[in-house]
């Protein structure tokens, strides 16, 4: 039983979705990360789960990262069976007591311009700008797959 539950332990530490998570007193960022792009890609989406546990009601007003020459929040609106990126001028409203997952709606951030080829199992430094929590520092995970299927929470969002 002790060799079970010490393989078990050892396997949440290792396990990535579990230990990719920043936190501050109000607001959970889990699992950022950035899909991984064709090579010679001019920009690269990037996504994360936030849940605001504060009494007030946030807003995600910008990524910076020293990796891209700047990045922006998008969100994919069709009409007329025409899809279009349009810039979220007002950021990403982030509603006290849920969580928000940037990837929903079409909503995503767009690295562009980056210093490099990322691959999977890269990393990008970024500092997210909040309305209300301020300035945190995360590392986004570069990750092979669809957009579904990166910066999710893995616990059913």
């Amino acid at each position: 039983m002790k060799k079970l539950f010490i393989a078990l332990s050892f396997g949440l530490l290792i396990n990535p979705a579990n230990a990719h998570q920043f936190s501050t007193t109000t607001m959970v960022i889990d699992h950022p990360a950035i899909q991984e792009a064709p090579p010679n890609a001019p920009v690269l989406g990037g996504y994360a789960t936030f849940s605001n546990n504060g009494a007030e009601d946030d807003r995600l007003l910008a990524i910076e990262s020293p990796a891209v020459t700047k990045v922006e929040l998008h969100q994919s609106v069709v009409t007329d069976g025409v899809a279009r990126m349009t810039p979220m001028d007002d950021g990403l409203a982030i509603p006290a007591g849920t969580s928000v997952w940037l990837g929903d709606d079409g909503t995503h951030a767009m690295f562009i311009g980056p210093d490099r080829r990322y691959v999977a199992g890269d990393e990008i430094s970024a500092t997210l700008v909040f309305e209300k929590a301020g300035r945190v520092e995360v590392v986004f995970n570069v990750e092979k797959g669809t957009r579904e299927d990166i910066g999710r929470t893995h616990d059913g969002h």
